[in-house]
């Protein structure tokens, strides 16, 4: 067993999707499912935001003044979101590129990849468009 696809699980190599941040306990802990459960207001959520912002900037080799999509940098309300945007896939597409020394169309593999992962929206209408990072890491290594 790898893992499952409805819990998260954190990826940490360069040459993988990662996934949301967690608040589950010590990170990913089924046991301990939770959220942070800090507000909008809490000046400890903004500097929790500003390390994960700037770790991701570092990571991924993007300028400060990049866009990153929300859910890169906020944990579920479970900690254990298996799902992220496809913003957040893309995002990440370089820094795997680069990890695997992949040239342009490999590269460009990769962006087909996480085309054709995405799920839609159930009946067209509930929820919104997300890839499974368990899923899309597992067809990322089928890909050799």
């Amino acid at each position: 067993i790898i893992g499952s696809r409805l819990l998260a699980q954190g990826f940490q190599s360069p040459k993988y999707f990662h996934s949301r941040p967690s608040a589950a306990g010590a990170g990913y802990d089924a046991a301990h499912s939770g959220g942070s459960n800090l507000g909008p207001t809490s000046e400890q959520l903004r500097l929790v935001r500003a390390s994960r912002a700037e770790a991701l900037r570092q990571a991924n080799g993007l300028s400060d003044e990049a866009s990153l999509p929300a859910d890169l940098l906020d944990a579920s309300a479970s900690g254990l979101d298996p799902d992220i945007s496809p913003a957040a896939a893309v995002l990440q597409i370089d820094r795997i590129a680069r990890a695997r020394e992949y040239d342009s169309s490999q590269r460009q593999r990769l962006v087909e990849l996480v085309e054709r992962m995405i799920a839609l929206p159930q009946f067209g209408l509930l929820g919104e468009p997300r890839v499974n990072v368990l899923q899309l890491n597992l067809a990322l290594d089928a890909l050799r």
